[in-house]
């Protein structure tokens, strides 16, 4: 398959991807969900690395969502303390790397050790512009939105008079451009509450390819297919307009 770096001009500058597949990639080899997310935490490191290299400038990963909190409290604590190693193991070469780290979602229900974490790798990356890696962590779109409205509800801001530009300035993403790909693994075909305001015009990309077997060669491809499709954010071209 052809790298697109050559193509530079049509490289999405955001891509977002809901990381789905772990549980069954542990289950298919008799081995514990966590094992699977371990596993998962792997293919972040290269699919970060590849997408940096590739030419993308923005990478959103949907990590742990508000619905996830219904799983079983062992899983749960395995998630939370795989996110710690990340940032414990990696935070050192992404900061070396110019990687800027930002962390989306609620801090409700995130223990202190967790928020501290959270506080650390914001903090250590927050000068960094080469690239910008988003984990949406404790995270839930709708929860966004309703979080957004609530701290508008608390400036001065005339809410009848809110714009969409003002509105996406107290989202989780305010200051970064929306997705122009999101790309979901596992053969799921559905958001699951992510990134709903600032995927509205995005391009869809859905994958039978587990999460943690998410390959270069498999970002490429969902590169490619995004350049061979037509964008119109709702307009017509010139020649449907006549």
């Amino acid at each position: 398959m052809a790298d697109p770096k050559t193509y530079t001009a049509d490289i999405p500058l955001h891509i977002a991807i809901i990381m789905d597949g772990n549980g069954r990639w542990a289950k298919a080899r008799h081995r514990p969900r966590v094992f699977g997310h371990q596993a998962g935490v792997k293919t972040v490191r290269r699919i970060v690395e590849d997408a940096a290299d590739l030419g993308v400038k923005y990478l959103t990963l949907y990590s742990f969502s508000t619905e996830n909190w219904s799983r079983p409290k062992a899983e749960i604590s395995a998630l939370f303390g795989l996110l710690k190693e990340y940032v414990d193991a990696d935070l050192e070469t992404l900061d070396k790397n110019g990687v800027r780290v930002k962390i989306l979602g609620s801090r409700e229900g995130l223990s202190d050790d967790l928020l501290n974490v959270i506080a650390k790798v914001e903090r250590t990356t927050q000068d960094n512009k080469e690239f910008h890696l988003n984990i949406a962590f404790n995270y839930g779109g709708r929860d966004e939105i309703l979080r957004a409205i609530k701290a508008a509800a608390k400036t001065n801001v005339d809410l009848s008079e809110l714009t969409e530009e003002t509105f996406e300035t107290y989202l989780d993403t305010g200051g970064l451009p929306a997705p122009d790909l999101v790309i979901r693994t596992s053969g799921e075909k559905r958001i699951s509450n992510f990134l709903i305001w600032q995927a509205a015009y995005a391009e869809f990309i859905f994958t039978d390819v587990l999460w943690p077997d998410f390959s270069r060669n498999d970002l490429v491809g969902a590169i490619t297919e995004f350049q061979n499709r037509e964008r119109r954010f709702g307009s017509l071209k010139p020649a449907e307009v006549a």
